[in-house]
């Protein structure tokens, strides 16, 4: 399992770009993990899945109110990962009304999650391998803080916290 002092794992994750802009194709275009965070601070979280009750209602958008203070605090980016597509990601996004203010990637192989050591088995409720909440603050590609939470809870992986290790 990933831990503090541990390096990214090197995997491409997925985004859809609502808007073409900066470079940017529509469509879902390749992240490299390793390139996105070289010479960064980044606050990722990481849930089970777009869509999903506790993952809609109050871990996006914690992150999308605390996006100003994040930024003060020297995050340059806000990054959601979860075992989803880049179109499911794109259409949570939306729904979400993230803008630019997170990142929302698909891991849709798992690849990052399996990577990190953080899966979640949910096979039995259909929904298969699926990323355990958690948050990281990461700097230069590597874990500088890490809030795992325990199953079914949401208590440490919150903007809340983010923001006061941000500050830390």
């Amino acid at each position: 399992m990933i831990k503090v002092g541990d390096t990214l794992p090197s995997v491409t994750l997925h985004e859809y770009s609502e808007v073409e802009g900066n470079g940017c194709s529509i469509g879902p275009n390749p992240v490299d993990v390793a390139k996105a965070a070289a010479g960064k601070t980044i606050a990722v979280f990481a849930l089970p899945g777009a869509f999903t009750p506790t993952c809609s209602a109050k871990h996006v958008p914690g992150y999308v109110e605390k996006y100003d203070e994040l930024k003060k605090a020297g995050v340059d980016e806000i990054w959601c990962v979860s075992v989803n597509d880049a179109f499911v990601m794109g259409a949570w996004a939306r729904d979400q009304k993230t803008g630019t203010k997170v990142r929302m990637l698909g891991d849709g192989s798992a690849e990052f999650t399996k990577g990190t050591g953080l899966t979640l088995d949910l096979a039995a409720r259909g929904m298969g391998v699926r990323s355990n909440r958690y948050s990281m603050l990461v700097k230069n590609g590597k874990v500088a803080t890490l809030n795992i939470e325990a199953p079914g809870k949401f208590e440490v992986s919150d903007a809340q916290t983010m923001l006061a290790q941000a500050k830390g």
